[in-house]
Parts: C-alpha cells; structure tokens; sequence
C-alpha cells in the first residue's frame, strides 16, 4: 500500500476550527504507520490558505518533543501558519531517525514528507506555494535533503545543529533558487562545525554551497548580534548572503562558542545561546518568500529614502523608533494577518512600550511607512 493519508482525531468543520490546538495524525506510507503532531493556531480559518512549517526532530527524539523545543506555536498565533511535527522511524539500533545518508537506513522519508504535504494540503488547506521546513540536527539534515530532492514543494529551509553529508553536497539537485538559513554552534560536539567526513560536511561549505547555487552577491555582510546575554558564554555573528536569483538569500548564525543547542529553547542546556531566538529568526527568514521567490509584499527594509527604523529588534519591553520627525503622530502595530494589536499616539520620544504584546512577529506602522520587527 503506497499511501493512503487520514486523519484519525479530526473531522474538519465547514468554516473555522477551534484554534490552539493539537492534533494527532497518522496515514499508512509504503506499508509503515507514519505519524505526526499538527499544532492549529488560535486564528486558523479552513476557508483561508495558510502557510505550514514542517518541524523535524533530532536523533534519537520525537515529534511532541521537538514542538515544544522549537516552540512556534506562539509565533504560530500571531503569524497565521501551521505548524506539523513529523515523527521519524525506528531504525536497526531501535533509535528514531530521519533518512538523511547516515546510519544504514532505507527508510524513504522524502517520499514520507511528500505524502504528508499532500494530506495536509487536502486536510488543512494548506498553502502550497508556502510550505517551508526547519529541524534540530538530523531534522536540519533532512531539512537541508528536502531542498535538494523535493524542492518543488519546499519554498525555504532552516537548519539548526544540522548540516549535510558530503555525498548529498556533492549530488544536490534543487530545482528553484532557495533561501536557506544555517544556525550552529562552533562548540557543536555532536554535529561538529568543521565538519566529520563523510557523514557531515564542514557548515561553511555547506552555506557557500547555497550561496552559490542561488547567485548571492560576495562577499556576505556580517553582523555581531548585541551580547544580551552574556552569562551563556557564547557570541553570535550573522552572515548574510543577499540579492540571489529571484531574492533569494542565505543567512548564517554562527554561534561562537554554541553547543548542540537550539537557541534560546525554553529547556535550558549547556551551550545554549540567548542572544537570538532562533525560532523567530527561523520564521521572519521563511515568511519573505514562497515558491516564485522573495514576496512582494513583505519586504522588511524600509521605503527607499525614508527614514523609519527602529531598535533593538527583536525586542523585548519597549522599542525605540527613528523617523524623520520627531513630532506626535499615530502609529499601530500588526501581525501579519493584518490584526492591530497596538495603537496610539507616538510621543517625541519616539519609545513604545509592547508589554501586552504575546512573542511573534510584528509590523510597525508610522506615517505610512512599515517596519517589521520580532517581541521576544
């Protein structure tokens, strides 16, 4: 049986379904009980196509572990996409997995993802032009695999602690330029940043490979993130390879002294980062671009010639905002359904306190200029 999709807990309303949910699903896939978590958000619409994030777990994890430990769900909310957590197979040594080229599996999970974009598409009304893929270790592998062998269907991909072995370097296949992002740790012991041939190739050949591939200018502007959080040990310096084939871009966070870690993960381990949050980065990165490239409308760089900026971003209690004038005007701020969560007078100061603000991703909106920007 090649692969018969259904859900078992869930019968679809006509309109909307309750939001902020989870859901347990399964289909039948090349004669294994494939499974997976899908986290609804609280504006889910069945009406309206929706953007979905695959979340791939790491080695010897699982799904409902890697939703919580990439924790998307509340950018999920405020965003407006779905969210599904695949559940790896079971290989020789009894440990889960992905496919990716290592280990002596014959499991075929692209295949298995393939099939899971389909039912999640029939199910959910999914957007097809916008399905992206991120994964913590062997799952940033696989994601990394997606874009080589089913980039078809993959619009963006984002690794954590992942990388690729250097057979899948070498025989990369993509069909469209992809934006892709690299996150790792120059301290990774387990999926070590020099690279451990032939299973993992070195993360700097992997990102130039990327580059390449997607004609980005050279060299990459880098960037020292703000040591917020010097307690952790560890810096983190953005490299950003711009103005590729159809906008698409590379963005490297290399984590100086970073362990095997997903950045400021709500489980907190040696080695852990918390300059970044690395799954607002992730999705900031992704909802720029769809099959066809960069998306016209959400451009995050201010109007050509105007002055509307504003800092630090991401933010945390407040942010400082420059602009032209220093005159009270009305500002509001958004999500990207379009929902005004904040609005007001901007005083002289130029300073707007987001306390009432939930995590995710926002726009600022001043003197009809726009400007997005990440509350942690």
């Amino acid at each position: 049986m090649k692969s018969i999709p259904f859900i078992l807990v869930l019968i679809l309303s006509a309109n909307n379904l309750f939001g902020q949910a989870f859901v347990n699903g399964s289909f039948t896939h090349e004669n294994r009980l494939r499974e997976y978590i899908v986290y609804i958000p609280a504006n889910f619409d069945s009406t309206s196509p929706m953007p979905l994030l695959l979340n791939f777990h790491g080695y010897t994890s699982n799904a409902s572990e890697q939703i919580y430990y990439g924790n998307f769900q509340p950018i999920a909310d405020t965003a407006g996409f779905l969210i599904v957590a695949p559940q790896g197979t079971r290989n020789f040594s009894n440990i889960t997995h992905w496919n990716v080229g290592w280990g002596g599996s014959t499991v075929d999970d692209v295949s298995f993802a393939n099939a899971l974009i389909d039912s999640m598409i029939a199910t959910y009304n999914v957007d097809p032009n916008r399905v992206y893929s991120t994964g913590m270790s062997n799952g940033g592998f696989m994601s990394h695999q997606l874009a080589c062998e089913l980039s078809d269907r993959i619009a963006a991909v984002a690794s954590v602690t992942g990388s690729m072995t250097e057979a899948k370097l070498a025989a990369c296949n993509p069909q469209h330029p992809t934006p892709v992002m690299q996150i790792h740790g120059t301290a990774d012991l387990v999926v070590p940043y020099t690279g451990q041939s032939p299973w993992t190739a070195h993360v700097d050949s992997v990102v130039a490979y990327w580059a390449r591939y997607n004609r980005c200018e050279l060299p990459p502007i880098e960037t020292d993130l703000q040591d917020i959080s010097p307690s952790d040990g560890s810096t983190v310096r953005l490299y950003q390879y711009r103005n590729g084939s159809n906008g698409a871009e590379v963005e490297l966070y290399k984590v100086f002294n970073g362990g095997h870690t997903w950045p400021n993960n709500q489980f907190i381990s040696a080695g852990t980062n918390f300059d970044f949050d690395a799954s607002l980065a992730i999705w900031e990165f992704f909802s720029q671009y769809d099959l066809e490239g960069l998306r016209n409308n959400t451009s995050i760089e201010p109007i050509k010639g105007a002055t509307l900026s504003l800092h630090p971003n991401p933010a945390l209690n407040e942010i400082s905002v420059l602009r032209s004038s220093n005159t009270p005007t009305s500002y509001q701020i958004s999500d990207l359904t379009g929902k005004v969560w904040l609005s007001g007078v901007m005083q002289a100061e130029n300073k707007i306190a987001l306390q009432t603000l939930a995590a995710g991703l926002y726009v600022l909106s001043v003197d009809g200029l726009h400007k997005r920007f990440v509350k942690q």
